[in-house]
């Protein structure tokens, strides 16, 4: 042991105790997904707090020196069966049914915690010599209390992984209405019956609601799937105002159910006896005859966890295991997070970037991979493709293991990945749900800004968009080129080929026949298509062949194809009164497409283009403003740049703008670049331009300084990383100047200003002068990949619940000629893939 001691005293210099902050990953491996539990344990440095599993903590020690690791390792404990468990013969003791909308609370959701063996020790490397708590008793009071204080500080500490997960949720917490203290009542009379309640415009006999205000008997909300309510409880809330309402059939002697319209949540109402007693109805001797609303959120969330409920059921799934075919844990509302990623990785671009690299990656890592973007990435890519973590998940309950493969899977956790690319975002760093098609776009964003040299895998989804505007009046029209990655088709519900069914049901629904079926519209994708396609009338377009505004039309069409074509159903908005809704459509996407025909033509022979003059400015009659000197030409001759004139802005449009929560140079932009003309067409070009890099810019004038100046030095480093990309130098000289010299900007600024390029050598029609002239060099911008339009369908992704914001994700990825479905840690074999019920859908290329 006075060896082995040795050692340790040697290296005793490089052994810390964590101090508060410091980041200890003792539950997952840095670059892979190996923890704990794994097969070889933990390795966990005791100078760096990273955790490492057994293939990789060798080549960390061979990189960095490290020599002392603390090395964990869990056993799972056999559950031991309660001699006082009421169980049903199964030998499982039953679980208890959930009371509370909460998580790890008394009475809520019952999150099982796996209990574990665990033992510790130390080890130097590299010949893993190890120390164990008994050793280090015998050895000197310095190395025995550092060491000692070092192992209690790691155990101790909370573990980064661990820090991330929702530890405790409660769903129930309700706040007191501000409304419920003074609420007044009208003196109307009215008085409730105990039972028998019906809605006082439809009839409906369920989910009844009482205005506490005028005591009037209404149905609630409908549901995305078309139960529960028509409505009229909230419609009589918008035309009158009375506040809150209490769900009839849930009073009970502790209170009821009660929601307030005007703070457009559940709460709480300290009066409420006081306030059904002014209806004649004593709480004291009501009883419960509905479900509350927890009740229901609760078996909503049952069975968005039921296999059979999710996409295909009534159907018997079988499991799948292997390479490619890894399930992904839910880390809790971040299903759309591993649906996004498990398509992302079907693609060819990411697994070449990422995974077949990941050896290289993984050796030139910074000191900490917890924090870089592409060892993260390549981890999670690794650790989908590879198959090693896509074995059954053991059966807690079965010591001997089931004869059957069960549907779970080992799977693995993205925690360090959902930390790193969420970070700083006010929505992916929550545990909230979130859109799977703005999380797809946050991460191409993050893949550009990661791949401005070498490949980048975006590129499999970029294309060119060509928008040709033709001035109805002059007949004269003007090409502008945009980058894009997904098209948004457009859901035409008066295109739907089942209306009479439709409104059969709707009318059925409206006498309150609780037996009406549910009808999903059936839109034909064709229609969608054209939809996309048609000419878009543009009544207030500036024309600069007439000087003046006038009517103008404006066609779409693919200046490119992309490898890999992501289609968008907008199947969510908003309905009359801004209430966020899902349209229940069944659209009969097809297997493959064809849209050659959409491709872009360019300027046609015989065709005039719209002269290059930019609109007018709004100037004041007589305020004349000084040409800025020095910043463009000289004393002698400023002819270049006429004096500018001050804007005159209307200022109550700028402040009905602000008011409405925009920036302030966002606004004033919005009514300059409008002429005026009026607060809906300034809100238009607000909602238009929402997305520009330099939305809250100030507002810069034609002729004036943009920011940084012809005669400030730009850097070249960031003219070399955006000429790195394929633009040329005049434009990435352009995007610095108009970004103020900062190099995110400036990217995320180019990439939205194509059409404003001025230096962009492109002629008419979109085409670059030297494809005009024949030559073979590709027009200046991004890169995009071109080829024939024809794809074929390989993975799709489904959305269930009434928004984005709330509900369930899963995908289907074809694979082998089989359609899979992969359910966060179920990965299945489907038998009746939903296409028609999709919300992302993903093409490739067909070969030719």
């Amino acid at each position: 042991m006075a060896e082995v001691g040795d050692v340790l005293m040697s290296v005793l210099s490089t052994i810390r105790v964590p101090k508060p902050g410091d980041r200890v990953h003792k539950d997952e491996c840095a670059l892979s997904f190996s923890t704990p539990e794994s097969e070889g344990g933990l390795y966990v440095c005791m100078n760096s707090f990273l955790g490492f599993g057994s293939q990789y903590v060798d080549r960390y020690h061979a990189r960095t020196g490290q020599r002392a690791y603390l090395h964990i390792t869990r056993t799972r404990k056999a559950k031991v069966q309660k001699e006082d468990d009421n169980n049903s013969g199964s030998g499982h003791p039953p679980k208890k049914k959930p009371t509370r909308l909460a998580i790890g609370i008394e009475g809520g959701f019952d999150v099982e915690q796996e209990l574990y063996e665990e033992d510790v020790k130390v080890v130097i490397l590299p010949d893993r010599q190890e120390v164990t708590s008994e050793d280090l008793a015998t050895m000197p009071d310095v190395v025995k209390e550092r060491v000692s204080l070092s192992m209690a500080g790691i155990m101790a500490a909370d573990s980064v992984s661990h820090a991330l997960q929702v530890q405790q949720w409660d769903g129930e917490v309700r706040q007191e209405s501000r409304h419920a203290a003074d609420l007044k009542q009208l003196d109307n009379g009215v008085k409730i019956p105990p039972s028998g309640w019906r809605c006082e415009v439809c009839d409906l006999q369920e989910n009844i609601w009482m205005n506490l205000t005028d005591g009037k008997v209404m149905c609630g909300r409908r549901y995305f799937d078309g139960s529960g309510g028509n409505n009229h409880a909230l419609l009589h809330f918008q035309q009158t105002g009375y506040p809150i309402a209490v769900k009839l059939g849930t009073i009970t002697p502790d209170g009821g159910d009660v929601y307030s319209y005007d703070e457009d949540d559940m709460v709480l109402d300290a009066k409420l006896p006081e306030h059904l007693a002014h209806f004649g109805i004593n709480m004291m001797t009501m009883e419960k005859t509905e479900r509350t609303m927890t009740e229901l959120e609760i078996a909503v969330n049952q069975r968005v966890g039921e296999w059979e409920v999710i996409q295909e059921s009534g159907t018997t799934l079988r499991p799948l295991f292997g390479a490619g075919l890894t399930g992904m844990k839910n880390l809790g509302n971040s299903c759309y997070l591993n649906s996004v990623m498990q398509v992302l990785f079907t693609v060819p671009d990411f697994q070449n970037k990422y995974v077949s690299n990941i050896d290289k990656i993984i050796d030139e890592a910074p000191s900490d991979p917890t924090q870089d973007f592409k060892t993260q990435v390549a981890k999670l890519g690794y650790g989908l493709l590879s198959g090693d973590y896509s074995k059954p998940a053991p059966d807690p309950g079965d010591e001997t293991g089931a004869s059957e493969p069960r549907g779970d899977q080992i799977g693995i956790a993205p925690r360090m990945f959902k930390a790193l690319v969420g970070r700083g975002h006010p929505e992916f760093s929550t545990n909230r749900q979130q859109d799977a098609e703005e999380f797809l776009m946050h991460f191409i964003n993050m893949v550009e800004r990661n791949c401005r040299s070498g490949s980048n895998p975006s590129e499999a989804f970029r294309f060119l968009v060509e928008e040709r505007i033709v001035c109805q009046q002059s007949q004269k029209a003007k090409y502008t080129q945009r980058v894009d990655y997904i098209v948004q088709l457009p859901v035409l519900m008066d295109q739907a080929t089942n209306t009479e069914e439709l409104q059969e049901a709707e009318r059925r629904r409206e006498e309150g026949d609780s037996s009406a079926p549910t009808v999903r519209a059936q839109i034909p994708f064709t229609a969608c298509m054209a939809a996309l396609s048609e000419p878009e009338i543009l009544t207030d377009f500036w024309s600069s062949a007439v000087q003046s505004k006038t009517t103008a039309t404006k066609t779409t069409r693919f200046a490119s194809f992309p490898d890999h074509l992501v289609i968008q159903i907008k199947k969510f908005t908003f309905g009359l009164d801004w209430v966020p809704k899902k349209l229940d459509v069944s659209i009969d996407v097809p297997d493959t497409l064809d849209l050659s025909a959409l491709r872009a033509t360019g300027q046609q022979p015989g065709e005039e283009l719209l002269p290059e003059v930019a609109p007018p400015p709004l100037m004041t009659p007589d305020v004349e403003v000084k040409g800025i000197l020095g910043f463009h030409g000289n004393e002698e001759d400023d002819s270049l740049y006429s004096p500018l004139l001050s804007p005159v802005l209307d200022d109550s449009t700028v402040s009905q703008l602000c008011e409405m929560g925009f920036p302030l140079e966002a606004c004033r932009k919005a009514v300059y670049y409008t002429g005026n003309t009026g607060i809906d067409a300034a809100m238009n070009w607000i909602m238009g331009h929402m997305d520009d890099p330099d939305f809250a810019a100030p507002l810069v004038l034609p002729g004036c300084s943009s920011g940084t100046t012809p005669t400030e030095s730009l850097s070249e480093e960031h003219l070399a990383t955006i000429v790195s990309m394929g633009f040329s130098r005049d434009q990435a000289t352009k995007a610095l100047r108009a970004t103020s010299n900062v190099l995110d900007r400036a990217v995320d600024w180019i990439f939205s200003h194509l059409d404003d390029l001025e230096s962009m050598d492109v002629s008419e029609g979109g085409r670059s002068a030297a494809e005009s002239e024949g030559g073979r060099d590709p027009p200046p911008g991004p890169r995009v990949k071109d080829g024939p339009g024809k794809y074929e369908l390989f993975a799709f992704i489904s959305h269930m619940g009434t928004s984005t914001m709330c509900g369930h994700y899963v995908c289907h990825i074809k694979k082998d000629q089989q359609w899979v479905i992969f359910n966060d840690q179920k990965v299945c074999a489907s038998e009746k893939p939903p296409k028609d019920l999709g919300y992302l859908y993903f093409y490739r290329r067909v070969a030719e």
